[in-house]
């Protein structure tokens, strides 16, 4: 069996990469190629094109890209109808994904979107495109399945595979404890009689997480640096914990730190670090994070955090215009409420920031406010979470794929 996988962005490359290595296990015959990343090459895929180099968001951020995107498009037309494989499975980046489940569709190979745009958030006429090119919707939202239903397309619910890969995550408790500088904390009595005979640490850690593509780096970072700013300005003592992508981003965020805000807070309360998003996340009280679908992370950890998406005037526009919902971030559309509370940028920042770093400040300050907000986030939590995404995404592909025993006798017959 050979499959044709494509994933444009850092997520879609790991939630990639765990239903490779699910189908391996059910399907040890299988082969894979496709367009994706380093994760999905470390699983056993072989990359036409690393896709994720390219991952960007919204149409003027792609024009500069356009004849790259055109070429890979051809190229998966020519591969699908040269090698024929059994079947596509495209992972959310929907702007180039309809261009390759087109493709696929026209070939009369199999089409799976897995984890699918949000159409009914986002332009829900775009349906009739899922509709023509796809043939089957593995859905990481419960509520989904229904709506497709509604406009008559096959979908069914897996679950989400950041479920799973937070709860496969073995955090290094060792670095947890090192951000926390446990060793050197001193604590101090939780005010309040209820929390009589209750201690804390004194000195507090706020996690901040700028996002894993280029672009969301520079417009959000420097608004983000405003913010820990202000925290600093209010509570000296806090300490902060940046989570990069890779090296390439991290070294972006220490530069526009010393281009901008320098001094703002001592190298000793600042530190940046790769690969340790889960980590930072644990160990921190609360975090100040770009919206993403590492909310749902935030969700799974119930780790209160204040959500950042800065948009041009045009992309506000066309937001207003055409987002059908009230919230940008899962969570918040799971609860119908802030439970992470979210600011979305077109302007000048200065009330945003405002804003945020008081909630920041309330939450580092107020132990019954932080632990307030911390049952809501289990209660959803325990309401949503489902495990085992990338076995049923496996299985599901599998099925269809294979018809069962019993038919194949009979139709021998």
């Amino acid at each position: 069996m050979h499959i044709f996988l494509s994933a444009g962005e850092p997520s879609g490359d790991q939630h990639a990469a765990h239903l490779i290595e699910e189908l391996r296990r059910q399907r040890p015959d299988a082969t894979f190629t496709g367009f994706g990343g380093p994760l999905m090459q470390r699983a056993g895929c072989e990359l036409l094109y690393r896709l994720t180099d390219l991952a960007v968001m919204f149409i003027v951020s792609a024009i500069p890209h356009l004849r790259t995107f055109f070429r890979l498009v051809q190229q998966a037309d020519d591969f699908f109808r040269g090698e024929r494989p059994d079947a596509v499975v495209v992972v959310d980046y929907p702007g180039f994904n309809w261009h390759i489940a087109r493709k696929a569709k026209a070939a009369g190979i199999p089409v799976f979107y897995y984890l699918p745009p949000q159409l009914w958030a986002w332009g829900p006429w775009r349906v009739k495109k899922m509709r023509k090119f796809v043939d089957h919707v593995l859905s990481g939202l419960p509520f989904e399945p229904e709506w497709y239903a509604r406009h008559g397309i096959p979908a069914e619910y897996v679950g989400h595979p950041f479920f799973d890969e937070i709860a496969e995550h073995e955090i290094d408790r060792d670095f947890c404890d090192s951000l926390r500088d446990v060793r050197s904390d001193r604590l101090q009595p939780v005010k309040g009689p209820a929390e009589a005979g209750h201690y804390e640490r004194a000195e507090k850690l706020l996690g901040v997480l700028p996002g894993s593509r280029d672009k969301e780096i520079e417009r959000n970072w420097p608004i983000m640096l405003r913010v820990l700013q202000q925290v600093h300005a209010e509570l000296p003592h806090v300490r902060f914990a940046v989570a990069s992508y890779n090296e390439r981003q991290r070294d972006r965020c220490i530069e526009l730190l010393q281009e901008r805000f320098r001094g703002a807070t001592s190298d000793s309360q600042l530190s940046f670090h790769v690969g340790r998003t889960p980590e930072i996340i644990e160990a921190a009280d609360c975090c100040l994070m770009v919206s993403g679908s590492v909310s749902l992370e935030m969700l799974a950890r119930a780790k209160p955090a204040c959500v950042v998406y800065s948009l041009t005037r045009i992309a506000n526009f066309f937001k207003k215009r055409f987002l059908n919902v009230p919230y940008i971030t899962l969570p918040n559309l799971f609860a119908g409420r802030d439970v992470l509370p979210e600011w979305v940028v077109a302007g000048p920042p200065r009330r945003a920031v405002d804003e945020m770093s008081a909630t920041l400040c309330g939450w580092l300050t107020n132990p019954r406010l932080r632990a307030q907000r911390i049952v809501e986030l289990r209660e959803l939590r325990d309401t949503v979470m489902r495990t085992g995404a990338s076995r049923n995404t496996a299985a599901a592909i599998l099925r269809h794929l294979s018809p069962p025993a019993e038919a194949t006798s009979r139709d021998a017959a």
